[in-house]
């Protein structure tokens, strides 16, 4: 364990330990209980051994986990708003106990760091949930996260770092705390402005840098996450070839950029303070904290979760906590007739603001649309444009949903001959009955199980997808929950199409040529979706179908229809 005290930051914990017993450990762990860490500790585990996450010295235990949920402070009294957690799954819990080694890999079998375990606990994760995220509304990517996506239980301790987490991508631009530092020192930047960012940076971005460091008469760095962010979010590779592009336009000599291995957890306020600490921790002077922080969008009913200066006001109450110096700015907006950015504050109520929000950027790019030169530089959009290709140019995938029986294989069959017909893309049929056979003929029929498939049929669909091609696919898929993954895992990679073929159970029923429905009534049939298993139908899916006064090949164009009104398709239809 190493402490280092630097001009910024104040004292920096890495849990690394030396060769010698590295060595040592590894050849202990080969009898320890093994975990494979999943992306979002992956991320964690990084920062907490080179010290990102100092003063944490490993994953929390129940008493601080529950000191920072409740009042964003660890048992010791320091500050710290976000918990840090080890989750797993029941059955590893039941191997391990207060005491025990963990040996904790990555998901090729390397040794990472082993965990001398002091607690094991079941969290409360929807009062986890309104105390971190404020809301228990899955419509928050963090609250979602967390509640169908985090193991059932905890697992606390103290870790001793073995190496780092491999990255092959962009190699010279990731930095520890340390390195940062260092590096800070030998330029002579005794003050250094952060910049925290999960999207490409456009000309409002750099006018507010540049104000920032105006008035902290500082340097910039441009601190990106690559981690994990929301889904949907522009990906991390495309990103940093922006943001290389945008460093040229940088005066010379004045600003930084350096990778974060962060996964973001959208929490807003909470968010912000902890990212302050974090680049407090990296050397930093200063940190911007913009109007929407670290926000997640909208909840269910159209309201933003967190106010537009939540965040900013919750971190400059706990200033005085801290050993870095916020920086807040309000929304910049781009004045027309004096051709510039300014603060919204600035502007004049009789002058004319042009505004681009981030879902009309997304549009344009996804329609082909023009970007105006205010906007964003030429280059940057370039190469957004050269990674995220209109509509007409991207795979997709259409996902049918529905009750055995409803139709969903025969329009699925349909579509699929209408767009080789078309042409244009290859074409895939990902049918229930097929993939069970090919894909995953040793599952059963429990929910877990199917939840298993559909996740499958989701990760080959965006894999197609992401390689221009046309998925089709047609499970039952009858839990929200695992459909909304599979939006997730495939909507960053293309389109995603939700049909909700909406056949009555009865009709369904009444159409049962394998017997499925009676073996279900008898109770031969265990946890049969519609009879003993619920059907969760979707809220709001791209285009819903009833078959009972559509054919097969009318339902298949009504889907032709919304793929061209989407951008996706052009052609004979």
């Amino acid at each position: 364990m190493i402490h280092l005290i630097e001009p910024h930051g104040g004292l920096l914990q890495e849990l690394y330990v030396n060769d010698r017993e590295a060595a040592h450990l590894k050849a202990q762990a080969r009898e320890y209980p093994s975990w494979d860490l999943t992306p979002r500790q992956l991320c964690d585990i990084e920062l907490l051994l080179n010290g990102g996450f100092s003063p944490l010295d490993g994953f929390l235990n129940q008493a601080d986990y529950q000191q920072v949920v409740a009042g964003m402070r660890l048992s010791s009294g320091l500050l710290w708003p976000m918990p840090i957690t080890l989750d797993v799954s029941e059955e590893f819990a039941s191997c391990i106990a207060q005491g025990s080694q963990v040996a904790l890999r990555d998901p090729e079998g390397v040794l990472v760091a082993v965990l001398e375990v002091q607690d094991v606990w079941w969290p409360d994760k929807l009062y986890e949930a309104r105390q971190v995220f404020g809301a228990t509304d899955e419509q928050h990517p963090g609250v979602f996260q967390l509640l169908h996506q985090t193991g059932p239980i905890y697992v606390g301790g103290r870790l001793r770092g073995i190496e780092p987490p491999t990255h092959y991508d962009f190699p010279h631009l990731r930095h520890s705390p340390r390195e940062l530092r260092e590096r800070f020192a030998k330029m002579g930047w005794r003050r250094v402005v952060a910049f925290h960012t999960c999207n490409p940076m456009h000309h409002a971005h750099q006018e507010l840098t540049l104000r920032a460091i105006q008035q902290a008469e500082a340097n910039l760095l441009i601190h990106p996450v690559v981690g994990l962010t929301k889904p949907g979010d522009i990906d991390h590779y495309a990103r940093v070839r922006c943001y290389e592009h945008l460093l040229k336009i940088y005066p010379e000599q004045t600003t930084a950029l350096s990778l974060i291995n962060l996964a973001m957890r959208m929490a807003g306020p909470r968010e912000a303070l902890w990212h302050a600490l974090i680049r407090q921790n990296h050397g930093c002077s200063h940190f911007i904290i913009g109007h929407h922080h670290a926000g997640p969008g909208q909840e269910s009913f159209g309201r933003a979760f967190y106010a537009p200066y939540a965040a900013q006001e919750l971190v400059v109450r706990r200033q005085a906590e801290l050993g870095i110096q916020i920086l807040t700015f309000p929304e910049m907006v781009y004045v027309r007739a004096r051709a510039q950015y300014l603060p919204a504050s600035e502007v004049g109520a009789e002058e004319t603001v042009l505004s681009i929000s981030g879902a009309e950027f997304r549009r344009r790019l996804q329609e082909g649309l023009e970007i105006p030169d205010w906007f964003s530089y030429p280059d940057v959009v370039d190469e957004l444009r050269r990674t995220h290709p209109p509509r007409r140019r991207q795979g997709f995938t259409v996902f049918f949903t529905g009750l055995s029986g409803s139709g969903k294989s025969t329009i699925a069959n349909a579509l699929m001959v209408k767009l080789l017909e078309l042409g244009g893309r290859a074409v895939t049929l990902l049918d229930g009955d097929i993939v069970r056979k090919h894909l995953s003929s040793e599952l059963g029929f429990s929910r877990e199980h199917r939840n298993i498939n559909i996740l499958r049929i989701g990760f080959v669909a965006s894999e197609i997808t992401k390689n221009g091609g046309i998925a089709i696919c047609a499970p039952i898929a009858p839990y929200t929950a695992t459909r909304r993954e599979v939006r997730d895992m495939i909507a960053p990679q293309g389109g995603f199409i939700e049909v909700h073929v909406a056949t009555p159970l009865e009709v369904c029923e009444a159409r049962d040529r394998k017997g499925l429905y009676a073996k279900a009534r008898a109770g031969i049939l265990k946890e049969f979706t519609g009879i003993s298993d619920p059907y969760e139908a979707p809220e709001h899916p791209e285009l819903v179908i009833d078959t009972i006064d559509c054919t097969p090949g009318e339902a298949a164009q009504h889907i032709l229809l919304k793929l061209e009104s989407l951008g996706y398709i052009r052609g004979r239809i």
